[in-house]
């Protein structure tokens, strides 16, 4: 019945629009006391996601070509594998799923690579004790040249709803000139109105500044173009880790509990970077507190891809409760320091060597804002080994691209 009614105020408000169009003089002088969507008193933040997410995505193993079976086999090692365990609930399906839209306008899927429909897939990945994410893009095509949600925001949502989906992924192609704050406001009202939690993530790839304004809009939201499977540079619309990390760092200050900074999804495992480039991948996010939602053949995945991401120790700085982004504290050419404040008043420390020979780097107390004379006991997250209690400073010797990741606590 409430699906119903709802579809009815959906129709209603469709045809109010069409009936009274604005004047072009209001839409080129529009209401100056009007706020922007994130500025209204009225608006508050979803509750969701109150550490950062964690999951599997298909899209940087598997693009378009993407079907139920490959859904399911994902769902079943997740949930057999560790990372169940671990942390990893989110199974979350990318572009090139929809089908048409119904003789109603609601969105379907396909039926060729979907025979079963999507109620069934969701049914089936909660039965693993898993959640089901979804993808949709705020214009009027995905990046895939699929449906996009432009116009039909409440039908889709409701459409999710109803299938159960508890995490939606929303792209930025095919939008042309609409504003960007205001697309995903309406999206954000939109899985509100449903009745469903929904974990909504926000893939405008930074570009109109969504950490300024997208804390009670979004729970995550990406800052950057796309990663790519490559250690550093610029590859057309898409970046290597090392040069994402550059770009999410300074950034660090807009995050928090329900609200995420998103250097997009993880490369571990996809073969085109050495495991020392890995752990150095899974260790910056994890210090950044960013989603670590994976993006490998995690079926068939090796076991030292799997000793990274499911590594508890360095999963437990990502997903400390509170909540602040880890940043770069000390640079020196290729050599870098990184430190995230814990919860239990303890530091997570990284040290980074971006160079391609072996470097010894060395972290003061102070640089991480800690007095020189207290002794810290030193956790190495990567050997999970105790190094005992230093006092004043921490120094090792970091592999080319790579890291050494500790835990430093009284």
């Amino acid at each position: 019945m409430l699906n119903k009614v709802l579809l009815r105020v959906i129709t209603a408000v469709l045809l109010l629009h069409t009936a009274t169009p604005l004047r072009a003089q209001e839409v080129l002088d529009p209401d100056p006391n009007t706020l922007a969507p994130s500025k209204d008193p009225r608006r508050t933040a979803n509750g969701l996601a109150q550490q950062p997410p964690m999951g599997w995505n298909s899209w940087n193993k598997f693009a378009c070509k993407v079907d139920e079976t490959t859904i399911r086999a994902a769902a079943d090692a997740i949930a057999t594998n560790g990372m169940k365990g671990a942390g990893y609930n989110y199974v979350v399906i990318d572009d090139c799923w929809h089908g048409a839209r119904d003789a109603n306008g609601f969105i379907t899927a396909d039926k060729t690579r979907f025979p079963s429909g999507m109620k069934a897939l969701s049914d089936y990945i909660h039965a693993k004790g898993l959640k089901f994410g979804i993808y949709s893009d705020a214009g009027t095509k995905t990046c895939g040249g699929r449906p996009g949600s432009q116009g039909h925001e409440y039908q889709d949502a409701l459409q999710y709803a109803r299938w159960g989906v508890d995490y939606l992924k929303y792209d930025w192609c095919s939008t042309g000139v609409r504003n960007a704050e205001e697309a995903y406001a309406l999206m954000s009202d939109a899985l509100r109105a449903s009745g469903r939690d929904i974990l909504f993530s926000m893939c405008e790839w930074g570009n109109s500044r969504p950490w300024l304004w997208a804390s009670k809009i979004g729970n995550m939201w990406r800052t950057t173009g796309d990663i790519t499977d490559k250690w550093t540079g610029r590859y057309g619309y898409s970046w290597g880790v090392a040069s994402i990390a550059d770009m999410n760092e300074p950034l660090w200050p807009y995050a928090g509990p329900g609200h995420w900074n998103d250097p997009d999804m993880l490369e571990v495992g996809n073969g085109g970077m050495t495991d020392t480039e890995y752990r150095s991948h899974f260790s910056l996010w994890a210090i950044m507190a960013a989603p670590l939602i994976a993006g490998n053949d995690i079926v068939g995945m090796t076991n030292a891809t799997r000793a990274i991401l499911l590594n508890t120790d360095v999963i437990a700085v990502d997903q400390d409760r509170l909540g602040i982004q880890g940043h770069r504290v000390w640079k020196d050419g290729d050599r870098e320091i990184w430190s995230k404040p814990l919860s239990d008043g303890g530091r997570a420390l990284l040290l980074f060597n971006r160079g391609d020979t072996p470097a010894a780097i060395a972290a003061d107390w102070t640089m991480l804002g800690l007095p020189r004379q207290v002794r810290m006991e030193v956790r190495d997250l990567w050997a999970h080994k105790s190094l005992g209690k230093r006092s004043g400073r921490f120094e090792a010797s970091v592999a080319p691209h790579g890291v050494v990741m500790v835990r430093l606590k009284q």
